[in-house]
């Protein structure tokens, strides 16, 4: 087993030609500039790797990737699913982001908790999700007077079709993981304890396949996708500066961390 790196927030090893790219900042790993571009160092690297065909993302703790954190007070930790939270603009964020969906060879993502916000933009990124029954996917934005970012306005529907992408958008529901794997926002849901496993066992099929008829099938099928998403975080980004000054936003923001209903008044 092959390692890349070091990296400061996530764990690289290859193995039989899988990469296994960990998220290691437990139990929320709440992502930020730093992580996001960490990642997308890894990503880069293993596309010139020729030892790596295929790579699985996944992540240590309780959460797979329970949103942003852009030094907030943290209200993660009182439990439940955080989701964003208070941020600055940060534009370069999202330009790290748009850099993982330029990576040419395939993802699976190892989703084994909740992937909300932000997190959900990561873990709709990948080609395939691997989750279980106690997974939560939430685009909880609404719920925060806030407006949907990292490129889900473009991902989701696209995985989902429009009207579910709606639901989870207007409605700022939770799905669990057999709700995810009915509405196809999962692919294959296992035990917890073998999401992980199974997801590289799923990269390890694409891995044995041609990587020049994988390759060239998948940037065939994603043509332009990257191009989209960068086109849509630019968008994003303006509508949640906005929202942002809003009194609506500070509402959402105090609700999420008092955990109680949010009383927004449309201003």
């Amino acid at each position: 087993m092959a390692s890349l790196g070091p990296f400061q927030d996530i764990a690289v090893t290859i193995a039989d030609n899988v990469a296994l790219v960990e998220i290691q900042r437990p139990p929320y790993n709440f992502f930020d500039h730093d992580l996001i571009g960490q990642i997308a160092d890894a990503f880069e690297a293993l596309d010139e790797d020729p030892t790596c065909r295929a790579l699985v993302l996944a992540a240590q703790g309780k959460a797979f990737c329970a949103g942003a954190n852009f030094g907030s007070d943290g209200a993660g930790d009182r439990g439940g699913d955080p989701g964003d939270v208070a941020a600055p603009s940060v534009p370069h964020l999202y330009r790290e982001a748009v850099r993982l969906f330029r990576t040419a060879k395939p993802i699976v993502a190892a989703i084994h908790g909740a992937a909300v916000g932000g997190g959900l933009g990561l873990a709709v990124m990948p080609d395939f999700r691997v989750t279980c029954p106690e997974a939560r996917f939430s685009a909880n934005f609404t719920r925060l007077g806030f407006h949907p970012g990292f490129g889900l306005t473009v991902t989701l529907p696209l995985l989902i079709g429009p009207s579910k992408a709606a639901l989870m958008f207007y409605t700022s529901r939770r799905f669990k993981g057999e709700e995810a794997l009915a509405m196809g926002l999962a692919d294959l849901l296992v035990p917890q304890d073998r999401v992980r496993q199974a997801a590289l066992d799923l990269a390890g099929e694409i891995a044995v396949c041609s990587p020049l008829g994988v390759g060239e099938t998948r940037a065939t099928m994603r043509n332009g996708l990257a191009d989209r998403v960068a086109a849509a975080t630019d968008h994003e980004l303006a509508i949640q500066d906005r929202l942002r000054a809003t009194e609506d936003f500070a509402e959402g923001v105090k609700a999420m961390a008092e955990r109680r209903v949010p009383e927004f008044a449309g201003r």
